[in-house]
């Protein structure tokens, strides 16, 4: 099993510092590329300070510069929010500039507070349509000219400038709907999937989906991805300090899951936890227990059951909230710990 990192660029309230913040995230990507995780994801969100990322391309650009092996993807660009001929000629760009790394994913969104700003009208559960369009739309563009007559987008003859250096991009789907995956499958693309705070009996349920969707396309070769928020620790200290951090984190989460709650200069609101509700769940022993949290050999254990499952690749989601030394401790001991154990 190979291993990736999803890591945004992160403030909780407004007395952290920007350039703080900057610099501890591409400090981790540096420890990341180093240990030689296969792919850093950044994604795409506006307006919310938790989530720091109007254009994932610029992230990407800029991890690329500061490293020499690691890839660089996009987990993953809201195609409501693009333009087919930016979207393609932004992630070229990406992949010129860093020697052929990008990984592109596209993906439908998740809060609805999102799309009223960057696509008002735009209800979540329809934008699925515009993930469809677009993915084969930017295949085409990065071959030659094409002209498009389609229900989202219409536009004269046009190509992607620049290519990509790459033959054949790495192309990701974000998928959790049995139609998403049926379509990443369909379309020869890899999947990434996130259980958020469920149990391992939802990414069993992912598997299933996934195994369905080959099924009925005949065959499929590509990577199946899960993503899980992750802390490794060794000390009641650090264990506490990453179950409050969690916590604290999905009572924001929820507010934009749910619309509970306001956002104020960027920060959503914590919504009371005993509110939350679905995917957002919070009492600690569970936690602990569904997400790739504990001790180095606990967190090993809940990966061999991932790579048993038939996971390919475990994105190490690092962002949480959680206090930025924590998190590099953490990082460590995964790289010194639990890495070799899958070498």
């Amino acid at each position: 099993m190979k291993f990736q990192l999803a890591i945004n660029m992160e403030r909780m309230n407004d007395t952290t510092s920007m350039t703080d913040v900057r610099d501890h995230v591409l400090e981790m990507v540096k420890r990341a590329d180093k240990a030689g995780f296969e792919v850093v994801w950044a994604a795409e969100h506006h307006a919310l300070e938790m989530t720091i990322a109007p254009n994932p391309f610029q992230l990407m650009t800029w991890w690329a510069t500061h490293t020499s092996n690691i890839r660089v993807g996009c987990g993953v660009a809201n195609a409501s929010y693009w333009h087919p001929i930016n979207l393609a000629g932004e992630a070229a760009m990406v992949d010129l500039l860093s020697d052929g790394r990008l990984e592109l994913g596209l993906g439908s969104g998740a809060y609805q507070r999102e799309f009223d700003r960057m696509h008002p009208g735009l209800d979540q559960k329809d934008s699925h349509q515009f993930m469809q369009e677009m993915l084969p739309l930017v295949r085409k563009l990065w071959k030659g000219d094409v002209a498009h007559d389609g229900v989202k987008w219409q536009f004269p003859t046009a190509t992607s400038c620049p290519k990509p250096l790459q033959d054949e991009v790495p192309m990701w789907v974000a998928a959790r709907s049995p139609g998403t995956f049926d379509y990443a499958v369909a379309n020869d693309c890899n999947v990434m999937c996130w259980p958020l705070t469920m149990p391992m009996a939802e990414a069993v349920k992912y598997k299933a989906l996934l195994d369905e969707a080959i099924a009925k396309a005949g065959g499929w070769n590509r990577t199946f991805a899960l993503m899980r928020h992750t802390a490794v620790y060794e000390t009641q200290t650090d264990r506490n300090a990453v179950l409050s951090a969690v916590r604290s984190a999905l009572g924001r989460f929820g507010n934009l899951m749910m619309k509970k709650g306001d956002v104020i200069n960027g920060f959503p609101e914590v919504v009371p936890l005993e509110e939350l509700e679905g995917n957002v769940r919070v009492k600690p022993e569970m936690l602990e227990e569904n997400l790739a949290f504990g001790s180095p050999q606990e967190v090993i254990g809940k990966l061999k059951a991932y790579e048993d499952l038939g996971v390919d690749a475990f994105i190490y989601y690092a962002s949480m909230g959680l206090d930025m030394e924590v998190q590099k401790r953490s990082l460590d001991l995964f790289i010194n710990k639990v890495m070799p154990e899958f070498a």
